[in-house]
């Protein structure tokens, strides 16, 4: 692995981590880190899970897992395309990146969560970071 796809691993391990946390959510027995995160977040204590939080909280982990394991398969298969591939690709994963980064962030902020906007940027001014760096330059990307 080069040094871009290594540190687009720890990225991806990064997104992969949170869904990991998330999905503890689900039972009683591992949601001390859930609980924790909520109430960092601004949620009123004593959090009170019932069945559909705790599923709704699992659903979002897993669908991070999920996000965290595909974007590293593509960072990992990166290396094997051509300049102009990669940043094709690349760019297509950016705007879902975007893309989840504003509905995200605007529904934190509208639910009264705004908290959860910071991480969110630093998430996305990482992956931006990287990007940038994306082997054969982002100025080409933008071009492709």
């Amino acid at each position: 692995m080069n040094n871009w796809t290594t540190q687009m691993s720890l990225w991806c391990g990064g997104v992969i981590a949170f869904g990991l946390l998330l999905i503890s959510g689900a039972f009683a027995a591992t949601d001390g880190a859930m609980t924790l995160l909520l109430e960092v977040l601004g949620a009123e204590t004593p959090i009170a899970y019932d069945p559909l939080h705790r599923f709704s909280i699992a659903l979002m982990g897993a669908v991070s897992l999920g996000w965290g394991a595909t974007l590293l398969a593509v960072a990992r298969i990166t290396p094997d395309l051509s300049a102009q591939q990669a940043q094709k690709l690349w760019r297509i994963v950016t705007w879902s990146v975007l893309l989840w980064f504003v509905v995200d962030s605007l529904l934190s902020v509208a639910t009264g969560f705004w908290r959860n906007a910071i991480p969110n940027t630093v998430l996305l001014g990482w992956y931006l970071l990287l990007v940038a760096r994306l082997p054969g330059g982002a100025g080409q990307m933008a071009r492709a």
